[in-house]
């Protein structure tokens, strides 16, 4: 399958970028600082989120190409990436001195790139009625982009909350990127499914490096990529003439970010804090209070994940 050579290429890339990576960020003391809500109790190296993008866009740009014509909506999710890497990258620049950056302008960076995807064709479109008299429900131009911004945006911030023991986010990722390469291969979509084997080697090969105890994370430029990645591959072909029963694919296949994201942004604001101020109130930590240790937690959702995953993939074999 070309699929598996995509994933093996990215994988291969991003594994073997991971040490020189780890030896630039020590060397500029591009490292992440301990502190109250972190788990780790010295610094890491950071700039983990380069070796995902390198082995994403090496695999999933050379299998385009070669498999061509290129798809208007892979540029659009490529410059949104490179968007959210770098303002991701002064991010985490900011965490290395002890400072947060402005919540702002990161948000404004999120709704760009989702509105490049967006703008290139990669939208929600509306969804079958299999019931009754069989129809498709076109949405409007406005409701389309509007619910494609929200899904981008909203999985995006969900997997920055998620990232925060080691090898999870990538773990999880990786899971759900598989589903997603599952959901495009049944669907007969091959550029999506191009995409996610991609997006899996690219965080395999990362998670080589990452788990515990890690020797380099990711920081806020990988897991927001990972989010926006993920995000844009179910708005390219997931959502793609979905049904009202498989319009939840795509959210079970993200099923742990988006849950645990939505519990801890509600609770947020049910107790009047600021929805994007991070804390310990995430499922990670709490299973880490219940004497669960890094691994054990990290397993436990890895477990949780591979089962909202093959509901998804069940409720799309159901659908053929």
């Amino acid at each position: 399958m070309p699929e598996l050579a995509i994933a093996l290429a990215a994988f291969a890339v991003s594994w073997l970028l991971v040490p020189p990576l780890r030896s630039l960020a020590v060397r500029w003391r591009f490292l992440d600082l301990p502190n109250a809500r972190k788990v780790h109790k010295k610094p890491i190296p950071l700039l983990g989120g380069a070796a995902i993008l390198a082995g994403f866009v090496a695999a999933s740009l050379a299998g385009s190409l070669w498999r061509g014509p290129v798809p208007r909506v892979y540029w659009g999710m490529l410059g949104g990436a490179g968007l959210l890497f770098a303002i991701g990258l002064l991010d985490d620049y900011y965490k290395t001195r002890g400072r947060d950056f402005p919540a702002s302008p990161r948000f404004v960076a999120q709704l760009a790139a989702a509105g490049l995807v967006a703008g290139c064709g990669g939208t929600v479109r509306g969804f079958s009625v299999p019931f009754g008299h069989p129809h498709f429900v076109q949405f409007p131009a406005f409701l389309s982009i509007l619910v494609t911004l929200v899904w981008i945006v909203g999985v995006i911030n969900v997997f920055n909350f998620l990232d925060g023991l080691d090898g999870l986010a990538a773990g999880i990722a990786s899971i759900s990127a598989v589903t997603l390469l599952f959901i495009a291969i049944v669907k007969g979509d091959a550029a999506s499914a191009l995409w996610a084997a991609a997006l899996t080697g690219a965080a395999l090969g990362f998670l080589r490096h990452n788990f515990h105890p890690a020797r380099i994370i990711m920081g806020d430029a990988g897991s927001t990529l990972l989010g926006f990645l993920l995000a844009s591959i179910a708005v390219i072909g997931a959502f793609k003439s979905a049904t009202v029963i498989s319009i939840f694919v795509p959210v079970l296949a993200l099923g742990v970010p988006i849950l645990d994201g939505l519990r801890v942004v509600i609770r947020r604001a049910l107790e009047g804090r600021p929805v994007y101020k991070p804390d310990k109130t995430h499922g990670h930590h709490q299973l880490l209070r219940l004497g669960f240790t890094q691994v054990q937690a990290v397993a436990f959702l890895y477990l949780v994940s591979a089962c909202f995953s093959l509901a998804s993939m069940i409720l799309v074999l159901l659908q053929r």
